[in-house]
């Protein structure tokens, strides 16, 4: 049995310290939101699996070294000899502003299946499957395969995680909140930004609207915190104090280690420290993923900025 099941576009990342323009060294890695949350799940001790497409060429060699490298199970992505891997720049013109350009209309990723999602949980038998708002944008196979994937889920009684993921580039706001409101009746969590919450419901009151049908719905503010709603009330949990080095990445750090701690059977308090935690130090280095902590990171951040641990 799988802890978590996650799918989503990866896709090959380079990025630069300045502004791309100007040329010079950049870094090659990988980013996917979904990817970036069974990275961060497995590094705090679960098994997890991602499905996903990619070229049958270098770009999508290296996702799934990448990947196999972090203890992902990659049983579920396939090589496409049709289509490529998707491809994402991001640079930086001035401190913790980060610039963001894509390179995947037509990717391998866009062509994933209802077929594949629903194969994938039915040979994975998650614990949890989680699913972005970023996935059913890509195509419309793709919005099919999430819807597909969550209910099938749903039916099987695994439990599913719905992280909003807005993305402007990719569709207008009331095409992203037709196809992520169909999610919804199979959702038992929800992540969303407060800018994301009229994508979900149209109610004067979101978070009492949305607790009808799902179970928790956790509302993420940057610095200020984190907000969990559930029927039996509302816990906030501050940000933790850290200097901020690229704030890219952090909202998917945050997800990884709320599920982790649901995963272990915390209550919600302990669920959100170890959300703040995780995201708190993914924000502390460059990078979608390469900074997230495993269990034993966790209390690092107790210590003052500056000790050496000797």
């Amino acid at each position: 049995m799988t802890d978590v099941l996650t799918f989503g576009e990866t896709m090959v990342s380079v990025r630069t310290a300045r502004p791309m323009r100007l040329g010079g060294d950049a870094h090659l890695s990988i980013a996917g939101s979904e990817s970036n949350v069974a990275i961060g799940v497995a590094r705090l001790g679960h098994d997890t699996a991602w499905l996903s497409a990619v070229g049958n060429d270098e770009p999508g060699r290296l996702i799934q070294r990448t990947l196999r490298a972090e203890n992902v199970d990659t049983t579920y992505l396939r090589f496409s000899d049709d289509s490529f891997t998707g491809f994402i720049a991001f640079d930086q013109p001035s401190h913790d502003i980060t610039r963001v350009s894509y390179h995947r209309r037509g990717s391998a990723a866009s062509t994933l299946t209802p077929a594949e999602a629903t194969a994938a949980i039915a040979t994975a038998t998650p614990t949890l499957l989680h699913v972005t708002g970023i996935t059913p944008a890509l195509s419309d196979t793709a919005r099919a395969a999430t819807l597909a994937g969550v209910r099938a889920a749903s039916a099987a009684g695994t439990q599913v995680s719905l992280d909003v993921n807005y993305r402007a580039r990719l569709w207008s706001r009331p095409e992203a909140a037709a196809a992520i409101r169909e999610l919804l009746p199979h959702v038992d969590t929800i992540f969303a930004s407060d800018d994301e919450l009229d994508l979900l419901t149209d109610a004067s009151d979101p978070i009492a609207d949305l607790l009808q049908s799902v179970g928790q719905v956790i509302v993420t503010a940057g610095g200020k915190g984190a907000w969990a709603h559930s029927a039996e009330g509302t816990i906030h949990r501050p940000a933790l104090p850290v200097t901020v080095i690229d704030s890219i990445g952090a909202g998917d750090a945050f997800v990884s280690g709320y599920l982790s701690a649901t995963l272990d059977g915390l209550p919600v308090e302990a669920r959100l420290e170890r959300a703040t935690t995780s995201g708190a130090f993914c924000v502390t280095a460059y990078g979608d993923w390469e900074s997230l902590p495993t269990r034993t990171d966790l209390t690092l951040l107790a210590h003052s900025q500056g000790t050496a641990l000797r």
